[in-house]
């Protein structure tokens, strides 16, 4: 897993700040030249991959890569599933059949209809998480995906259900079909954590809120230190600054200092917001490395 990672959020109007500046956003990046100068500067300035959801316009995003793919070889794509949205917009405007068929992985309409007949009359809900999964990759075929993550809707839905089978067949699916790590976006990492042990996800992925204020980390800052020392996650830190609440260096400063933390994913729209993020990270790397007793988190 690379350790700087860039998020998709301000390509889509999501901003947790200002309405108005997640309007703008969303109208400015209709263009996808306007997405794509984005992603090159923070590839440029450092960051190793792109955590995305499965949104429409990042179909548009990976043909581009494809197109230039010896630019992009050392980028990966981190992809994050499901986009609910994308599937009722998609039956809206193009019925039932016609939306399945768009969505269709690339083993084709007769194999998809026959195994997603089947899973449903066996009720089989394996088969039926793994259908969902290939329609999800298909936009990604031909790119490095080292880890495929499952959106925090779906995470915290199974979490609060304790459906210990499903985490086990996102899993087993992800690493079998895509030979990739299973990743889990989740708002509760304490009530995670062990579920994702009994499933038998060791050393697991998961991205979750985390800063020096407990923004949004349910159970606090000291319940995800004890849950961590015991079930030993690869956390990657998102909201480090607490929607604008925390100033860059000392949001970046406090995040590296947890021990559980591997990874930051951030979103930016400018170069200067990209550069200045990218250049913390590696002071506080940097800093960190020269004192033996205080190690890096992310190397």
């Amino acid at each position: 897993m690379e350790n700087i990672l860039f998020g998709d959020n301000q390509f889509f109007g999501v901003n947790h700040m200002s309405e108005e500046k997640a309007r703008q956003q969303a109208m400015r990046f209709q263009d996808l030249d306007a997405i794509m100068q984005v992603l090159e500067a923070a590839r440029d300035f450092g960051a190793g991959g792109f955590m995305c959801t499965t949104h429409d316009r990042i179909a548009d995003v990976a043909d581009r890569m494809r197109s230039e793919a010896e630019a992009w070889e050392d980028f990966k794509m981190y992809p994050c599933m499901p986009y609910a949205h994308k599937y009722a917009n998609a039956v809206t405007e193009f019925g039932y059949f016609d939306a399945l068929r768009k969505a269709l992985p690339k083993e084709g309409l007769v194999d998809t209809l026959l195994r997603s007949s089947k899973a449903i009359a066996t009720q089989d809900m394996k088969a039926m998480i793994g259908l969902l999964i290939d329609a999800e990759m298909k936009m990604f075929d031909g790119l490095k995906t080292p880890i495929i993550f499952l959106q925090n809707v779906v995470t915290d839905l199974v979490v609060g259900l304790r459906a210990v089978e499903a985490l086990r067949a996102f899993a087993e699916h992800v690493q079998h079909k895509y030979n990739a790590d299973p990743g889990f976006i989740t708002m509760n990492v304490p009530m995670l954590l062990p579920l994702l042990d009994e499933a038998g996800v060791k050393n697991p992925v998961v991205c979750a809120n985390v800063n020096k204020i407990g923004f949004r980390m349910s159970g606090g800052i000291e319940a995800y230190r004890q849950a961590a020392e015991t079930y030993s996650p690869r956390v990657v830190a998102m909201s480090i600054f607490a929607s604008g609440a925390i100033s860059p260096r000392a949001a970046i400063d406090w995040v590296l200092e947890e021990p559980y933390v591997h990874s930051i994913v951030f979103g930016a729209s400018s170069n200067g917001n990209i550069e200045t993020t990218i250049r913390l990270i590696r002071e506080k790397r940097e800093a960190q490395a020269a004192n033996p007793s205080r190690p890096p988190r992310i190397q």
